[in-house]
C-alpha cells in the first residue's frame, strides 16, 4: 500500500504503534495471571463490597458510589464526541493545518496525505473510545439495577446459594464495566502518541512505546496498587 507524501518510516511508525496497543493489551492480560494489576486488585474489593452490600438494609451508598464511578465515563464519552468534531473540522483545513504546521522548525515536512491520514486515525481511536465508555456506561447501569434486586439480609425465603449467584453476577459486570473503562482510557492515552506522527515518526515511535511503559507501571508497579493489595490482606 503506498500513499503519496506518507514514506516508509511512516508505515513503519503506524505498524510500531499498532504493535505496542495490541501488544500491550495482550501482555497485560497474561501478565495478570501471575500478577494481580491494579484493575484486578479493584475487582477483588468490588467482590468485598458485594458481600458487605448484600448485608446492609439500606443501599442508597451503594447506588451513590455506582453513579460517581459512572461519572468520568460520561465525561470521557462526551469529550469523544467533542474531540471527534474538531478533529472532523481540522481533516476539512488540511492546506491551513499544513501551512502552520511548515512553519514549525521543530516539526518534520507534513504532505497533505499524511495529514489527512493522520486525522482519519485519530478519529478512529476516539470514535472507539466512544463506544468503549459509553459501553461502560451501560454496565454500570446494569450494575445499578442488580443492586436494587440484590436480596434483603433478613428475606428468609432466598437461600444462600441464591445470594451467592446474585453477587457473582454483579461482581461479573462490576468487572466488565472496569475492564471497559481501562480499554477507553488506553485509547486516549495512544491517541496523544499519535499526535507526536506530525513531530517525526521515530518520535511517534518513542512515544508509542513510553505509553507502554506509563501503562505497565500504573497497572502493576503504581504506589495506588500497593496500598490496594495491602488492604486486601
Amino acid at each position: 500500500m503506498s500513499i503519496p507524501g506518507v514514506s516508509a518510516l511512516d508505515w513503519l511508525a503506524l505498524l510500531w504503534f499498532a504493535a505496542c496497543w495490541i501488544g500491550y493489551n495482550q501482555f497485560s492480560q497474561r501478565r495478570s495471571k501471575r500478577r494481580d494489576r491494579l484493575q484486578d486488585a479493584l475487582h477483588r474489593h468490588c467482590q468485598r463490597w458485594v458481600r458487605v452490600l448484600q448485608k446492609r438494609e439500606v443501599r442508597i451508598v451503594d447506588t451513590a458510589a455506582i453513579s460517581n464511578i459512572e461519572r468520568p465515563a460520561a465525561f470521557l464519552a462526551s469529550s469523544s464526541l467533542l474531540i471527534i468534531a474538531g478533529l472532523l473540522t481540522a481533516a476539512g483545513s488540511s492546506d491551513q493545518a499544513v501551512t502552520f504546521l511548515s512553519k514549525l522548525p521543530f516539526l518534520q515536512s507534513v504532505s497533505h496525505e499524511a495529514w489527512e491520514l493522520g486525522m482519519l486515525l485519530l478519529v478512529l481511536i476516539y470514535a472507539y473510545a466512544f463506544f468503549t465508555f459509553t459501553w461502560c456506561m451501560r454496565q454500570w447501569g446494569f450494575a445499578s439495577i442488580l443492586v436494587g434486586s440484590a436480596p434483603l439480609f433478613d428475606d428468609a425465603g432466598v437461600s444462600q446459594a441464591e445470594r451467592d449467584k446474585h453477587g457473582q453476577s454483579l461482581s461479573e459486570v462490576v468487572w466488565y464495566a472496569i475492564t471497559s473503562f481501562n480499554r477507553g482510557l488506553r485509547a486516549y492515552y495512544f491517541s496523544l502518541a499519535l499526535l507526536t506522527w506530525f513531530v517525526h515518526p521515530v518520535a511517534f515511535m518513542l512515544a508509542s512505546a513510553w505509553v507502554v511503559a506509563v501503562l505497565y507501571r500504573r497497572e502493576f508497579r503504581s504506589r495506588t496498587l500497593d496500598a490496594l493489595l495491602a488492604g486486601l490482606g
